[in-house]
């Protein structure tokens, strides 16, 4: 089954946590940790470290996302985590995910921060599956892609959890492609000047992205030598036109349409001349995923607790 059925039928779930580098997954549930208790642990002295099993309940719908950095905050906590859910699954609620062990003041150390960074992976995943599983439903052959409008500290969470959604993430950072937009543009003098200075130090390994506002602006920036041209805030109507046109002239150059692009407007961005759609949307105001952690309890069904 391709990755593209396995959207449509909502089993993607490969394992993508080897893109992480351990070191990294470490040093965040570290950070995490010493920015939720910074002094005292007050509510720690009342529970003791008695041994008890918690488990971790899905509570709405969604795909499930982040089990790596769910799994770092408690492994620095000498817990340890039994998953019974597969990263990427979609999940109906009231379900039991996963079980956590440990003494019984670290399962409340970690209990927050790790909730957190479950409940936003997923809501970015969720949101990620049910664009994509449109775009393919409509039979558009293109790529959906986050953006860089990411939460400063907290954008490695939300690019993966871009990737377990099965979008792509777009450029990581500003190491990651050249992408020129209008300040770039207008301090340079030219769109020709701008792709020029930028293959001088980006060479031949560093794409280079143009943001265009008009036809064209496109047809310079891809006569200038980039390699990716965004219609940026283009109707559908003109995007169509637009991308028709410039495909005609430069086949090679890759197509991208943002702004103001929302999962209800999508179906109309789906052209067959562009090859990327972004939405800031997918990192920025996305529903997030209801979780909790339960102290278990012999029975007593956690699912009843409030």
């Amino acid at each position: 089954m391709s990755k593209d059925d396995k959207i449509l039928n909502g089993v993607y779930n490969p394992n993508l946590s080897h893109v992480l580098h351990p070191v990294t997954l470490k040093h965040m549930a570290r950070e995490w940790l010493k920015e939720d208790t910074p002094n005292f642990d007050y509510g720690g002295f009342v529970v003791g470290e008695k041994e008890e099993t918690s488990v971790l309940l899905m509570k709405s719908s969604g795909v499930l996302a982040g089990i790596p950095f769910f799994d770092a905050v408690f492994k620095e906590l000498d817990c340890t985590v039994e998953w019974s859910a597969d990263e990427g699954a979609f999940i109906e609620p009231v379900q039991c995910v996963a079980k956590v062990n440990g003494k019984v003041r670290q399962l409340l150390l970690g209990e927050r921060v790790a909730l957190n960074c479950l409940s936003r992976a997923s809501g970015i995943a969720s949101i990620a599956r049910r664009l994509q599983q449109t775009a393919l439903e409509a039979g558009w052959k293109g790529e959906i892609a986050g953006t860089r409008k990411t939460t400063p500290g907290f954008r490695l969470v939300e690019k993966y959890s871009l990737l377990v959604g099965g979008v792509s993430t777009h450029r990581y950072d500003l190491s990651s492609m050249t992408m020129l937009k209008d300040n770039h543009i207008w301090t340079a003098g030219s769109i020709s000047q701008a792709v020029k200075d930028a293959k001088v130090v980006g060479g031949f390994s560093t794409k280079i992205e143009v943001e265009c506002r008009s036809l064209e602006d496109a047809l310079e920036a891809a006569e200038a030598g980039c390699d990716i041209v965004m219609f940026d805030n283009f109707t559908p109507e003109a995007l169509s036109k637009g991308s028709k046109s410039l495909k005609e002239k430069f086949p090679h150059v890759l197509v991208e349409a943002s702004g103001g692009i929302t999962e209800e407007t999508l179906m109309k961005y789906l052209d067959d001349n562009v090859d990327i759609i972004s939405l800031s949307k997918l990192t920025q105001g996305y529903d997030t995923v209801d979780f909790s952690l339960k102290i278990k309890k012999d029975g007593i069904d956690p699912t009843n607790r409030p």
